[in-house]
């Protein structure tokens, strides 16, 4: 910290041109300014200023020296904002990641009330379907809807469960046996869920009994939405979180497909960095999140588009 002292003020005297005036300016006395430069200078082992009665002006090392020192600074200076912003609960920046549908349908109604709230937060939001690596993309904190988590570098928050239904088309049923039991659904029509090329498994229950299907690979995307767009056209069978197709089901134009039949559920999960303790400004928004989300009675009480 010293050093980073010892470059503030050989840039005020470059600035001002005057020990006298840096001095003044960084309310220090002057030769307290002289000796932290004659010591920058000692510690580097060239002179950085040519000293007159009547003006101070820079060696070519010094302006060498003043050109790499003013961005260390500027960069020492952001991050200590940052940082420093970050540690009150009700100002500062937050970057959020969330899944591309769910982010455009859910997060709006979150962050406007969040904003109302705390209006001295500043709220960056990146979508994305891709289950990012939230250590190495500089977020404060990722929003999920995926299977229990399994990554130990990560600490992660557990809002509430995502409960799924197999859905189709009605008209899917004109030209295909309707299936009785999950192996019955051909995988041809198994519309997968997928960000790696391989068809996803769907894990069924029904009376202590098991069975798992794996989705086909003729039919891939990693969203949510256009699965349902197809499932809605025809095309075949996608399994959804119930929130995403209630209004569907609703209005007819798709169906239950098993219905007698569990689906394992999803997690809402909130991940973070390794923090030793979350930032008070991440706690902040944490809760207000989990506020949000149980008073719509978990994501039943959402009609909403995501994944």
């Amino acid at each position: 910290m010293d050093d980073l002292k010892s470059m503030r003020v050989f840039l005020e005297v470059v600035d001002q041109l005057s020990f006298a005036a840096a001095a003044r300016r960084l309310a220090m006395t002057a030769a307290s300014v002289t000796r932290m430069v004659a010591k920058l200078e000692n510690d580097l082992g060239q002179q950085l200023l040519l000293r007159t009665t009547r003006q101070v002006a820079l060696t070519a090392d010094g302006a060498v020296v003043a050109a790499r020192m003013r961005p260390i600074l500027a960069e020492w200076d952001r991050a200590y904002e940052d940082l420093s912003a970050r540690q009150d609960a009700e100002h500062g920046r937050i970057r959020i990641s969330a899944p591309l549908s769910f982010g455009i349908q859910v997060m709006p109604a979150v962050l406007e009330g969040f904003n109302a709230h705390y209006p001295q937060v500043d709220l960056d939001i990146q979508l994305t379907d891709t289950l990012i690596d939230v250590i190495d993309s500089d977020l404060d904190l990722a929003v999920r809807i995926s299977g229990p988590p399994s990554d130990k570098s990560t600490i992660w928050r557990k809002i509430c469960e995502v409960p799924r239904v197999a859905v189709a088309a009605p008209s899917l049923f004109e030209d295909v046996a309707r299936p009785e039991v999950p192996e019955d659904i051909p995988q041809t029509l198994a519309l997968s869920y997928s960000e790696t090329g391989h068809g996803e498994l769907w894990h069924f229950s029904k009376d202590g009994h098991d069975r798992t299907v794996r989705a086909g690979r003729q039919v891939l995307s990693n969203n949510g939405d256009v699965l349902y767009g197809l499932a809605r056209a025809g095309v075949g069978v996608a399994v959804l979180p119930e929130f995403m197709v209630a209004s569907g089901l609703a209005s007819g134009e798709i169906e239950c497909v098993l219905p007698e039949w569990r689906l394992s559920s999803l997690w809402l999960t909130l991940y973070y960095p390794p923090y030793a303790k979350l930032p008070p400004l991440v706690a902040t928004f944490s809760d207000y999140f989990e506020r949000f989300i149980l008073e719509q009675d978990g994501l039943a009480g959402l009609s909403i588009g995501g994944r």
